[in-house]
């Protein structure tokens, strides 16, 4: 790939953008990218954790919307939904790395992972409505979901920057760490993740999901029902109940995480 780099170990896998000297905004080629890549992280039964994050001090600027130079905007449009669309499918745990920029686009890119953790430096913005374009990239769709209407309002219609303290505040970051201290405190993070029950994680994760898209007590009960029937027969429950017997810690297996089981 031309614009991205991959890089594996201990079931954790890690994404980064990397057009260093556009603080990683996105072309065309990279949304393609992107989305080739979740979707393969996806069917990759031994990727139990992903990181998404950027290359040389940022996260991403947004999309490059000057690279198009005359082409088609419906189809750089497509490919920027195609890769937000792939990235919400993923049933694996997803984390966001934050240093630097992350607007437009690209805090959209960060917002779409489960967890966020950034650095006291990061820098957030739905800077849209400031170069005179609505929300993309699911900013509409995430930001009520994550703040509620009014306050997504807010922070879309006046584009503002937002320190990381002030993200954190708005429960749109999960963790605000010094420079010095981020890559530990995510390799911790996905450790702890990749070393857990691929199966339970991947089914809470889509019961999380499916809750907060606004099914029922009597749906989420329903869908918890079968997700637990899943647990429950399988490889990972038996090592928990045998580790807690024999008081020790559990070592799970890297289980396939079940896609829709819980849908």
């Amino acid at each position: 790939m031309e614009f991205l780099r991959v890089e594996r170990s201990g079931g954790v896998v890690t994404v980064v953008m990397s057009r260093p000297e556009k603080k990683n905004a996105v072309n065309l080629a990279m949304w393609r990218e992107l989305a080739e890549t979740f979707t393969s992280i996806e069917r990759a039964h031994s990727d139990r954790v992903m990181v998404l994050t950027g290359d040389g001090g940022d996260f991403c600027s947004g999309a490059d919307l000057a690279s198009l130079n005359g082409g088609d905007t419906l189809d750089f449009m497509s490919d920027a939904s195609e890769a937000a669309r792939t990235l919400h499918a993923m049933t694996i745990p997803t984390i966001a790395k934050v240093d630097g920029v992350a607007v437009g686009a690209g805090w959209n890119l960060a917002l779409g992972c489960d967890l966020v953790v950034a650095t006291d430096r990061a820098r957030f913005s739905q800077i849209f409505v400031r170069r005179a374009l609505s929300l993309d990239m699911g900013g509409s769709w995430l930001l009520p979901r994550l703040v509620g209407l009014q306050k997504a309002k807010e922070i879309a219609y006046f584009g503002d920057m937002y320190s990381a303290q002030e993200a954190v505040d708005l429960g749109l970051v999960t963790r605000v760490v010094a420079p010095s201290e981020i890559d530990i405190t995510v390799d911790s993070m996905a450790a702890r993740l990749a070393a857990g029950p691929a199966r339970a994680l991947s089914l809470t994760k889509q019961l999380l999901d499916a809750a907060v898209d606004g099914g029922s007590l009597d749906q989420a009960l329903r869908l918890e029902s079968q997700a637990q029937v899943n647990n429950i027969g399988g490889a990972d429950a038996a090592e928990a109940k045998a580790a807690f017997l024999e008081k020790r810690t559990p070592v799970f297996g890297v289980s396939a995480a079940l896609t829709g089981a819980a849908g």
